[in-house]
Formats: structure tokens, C-alpha cells, sequence
């Protein structure tokens, strides 16, 4: 048995409605350290938009330390369930030890299925733009539909492997921190666990549409909570399925 398979055995199938309870126990992870919580965010936030304005590699590296930065965020909200108090050098935790190779591998691995993802999706929507021109100068209303279809296609299989992608890192960075699982089979596990949980996840997804729509309402400050909260869901739905408990 690979590492995947034995990391992904142990993750237990857990309750529909725990979806919703992530959110609850989330928020009172939150509500210990709010403050600082909401500055880890917005620190996160302002690096990774700094980075992407660099030319050529901010971007990239961007890409590769996100993994590193939800693995500090990891054993941050671990430090707060266990009484801890929060600091904002724990958000870079992981840039130290022998966690820092395992994670950018994950965001290796994360950005080269991103890249298959823009390549087969983009694809797609050139077929769609071809077909459109192509309806358009021969006057063709079956061209012009069947180029609506393909781009619609695009769409929906842009949405379908951004989701899968999701199921792949949701649990990735906790396994790599907490249990030294390999990048590869972190991913895997991930994928697993989240597939054997498919119906608290919904019910997770569904209060998310909702509450950032609600978030972006007030000129979006919303999302100042909303995404440090978001981002601990993680942390208690990981204690949730891999160590069977929640906090």
C-alpha cells in the first residue's frame, strides 16, 4: 500500500451536517484572536498581490508559497486551539525546518495542474472564438451555436477541474505539516478524503456562496473576516476527518 492510499484509509467519513459545524467551530477559533487573524490575512493578501506584480516571477513564486503560507497558517491555528497566543511570525513559520521543500513541491505540483487546466480550457475557448468567426463570415447560425457550445463546454469543465483541483489541496498543506506526508501523496490523500466527504463539503460550499456574497456587499471589506475564517475551515475540517476530532 502507497503513502496516499495509507494517509487517505485514515480519513473518516464524518457527518453531512459537519459542513455546517466547520463553520461554527471555525469562527470560534476566529473569535480567540480576531485581531491578529485579520492581519495574518491581510498581510497574506498584500504579499501575494506584491508578488504578482513583479515581472516574469512574481507570479510564479507566488504560486509556490502559497502551499507555505497555508502550512504556517496550519500550525498557527494549532497553536491557538491549544492556548497559544498568535503571532504575526507565525504566518511564516514554515519558511524555516524541513517543511519548506515539501511544501513548494506541493506548489509545484498545484501550479503544473493549473498550467494542464489553462492549456485544455484555452484550447477550447480558441475552438469556440474560431468557430465563432467562422459562423459569422459564412452567416452560419448552426457555426455560431455549436461555437456557443464549445465555449460553454470550455466553462463548465474550467469549473468541473477547478473543483477537483480544490479536493486535491484542501487537506495538502495540514498533511504535509502535521503528519510529514509527501507532496505527491499529500495531494492524493487530500483528494480521497475530500471525495469520502462530498456531502459536508456541499453543505460547506453552499453557506460559502452565501457568505461571500454577503462579504462583498460592504465594498468587499467583508472578505477581511471571511477569509481568515474561511482558511481555519480548513484547519477544523483537517482535525475533523484525519484526526477525528474537531476543535
Amino acid at each position: 500500500m502507497d503513502g496516499a492510499a495509507s494517509v487517505g484509509g485514515q480519513a473518516r467519513t464524518v457527518d453531512g451536517g459537519r459542513g455546517v459545524a466547520w463553520w461554527s467551530e471555525a469562527w470560534a477559533l476566529f473569535s480567540k484572536s480576531a485581531v491578529l487573524w485579520i492581519v495574518f490575512g491581510v498581510v497574506l493578501f498584500i504579499l501575494l498581490v506584491v508578488m504578482s506584480f513583479v515581472p516574469l516571477v512574481g507570479s510564479l513564486a507566488a504560486a509556490l508559497l502559497l502551499p507555505v503560507f497555508l502550512g504556517g497558517w496550519m500550525l498557527a491555528a494549532r497553536k491557538v486551539e491549544e492556548g497559544g497566543t498568535l503571532e504575526v511570525g507565525d504566518l511564516f513559520a514554515c519558511f524555516q525546518g524541513d517543511r519548506l521543500t515539501p511544501l513548494i513541491v506541493v506548489g509545484v505540483l498545484l501550479l503544473a495542474g493549473v498550467v494542464v487546466i489553462g492549456f485544455v480550457v484555452g484550447m477550447l475557448g480558441v475552438g469556440a472564438v474560431f468557430g465563432m468567426m467562422v459562423g459569422g463570415a459564412t452567416r452560419s447560425a448552426g457555426g455560431a451555436f455549436a461555437a456557443l457550445g464549445t465555449a460553454l463546454l470550455a466553462l463548465l469543465l474550467a469549473l468541473v477541474l477547478g473543483i477537483l483541483m480544490s479536493m486535491a489541496t484542501w487537506f495538502a498543506p495540514a498533511l504535509v505539516v502535521f503528519r510529514n506526508v509527501q507532496p505527491l501523496d499529500a495531494l492524493k490523500a487530500s483528494f480521497a478524503a475530500s471525495l469520502k466527504n462530498i456531502v459536508p463539503f456541499l453543505l460547506w460550499g453552499l453557506i460559502y456562496i452565501v457568505a461571500a456574497i454577503v462579504a462583498s456587499i460592504p465594498f468587499g471589506l467583508g472578505w477581511i473576516v471571511l477569509m481568515p475564517v474561511t482558511l481555519l475551515t480548513a484547519y477544523v475540517s483537517y482535525q475533523d476527518v484525519f484526526d477525528g476530532a474537531a476543535p
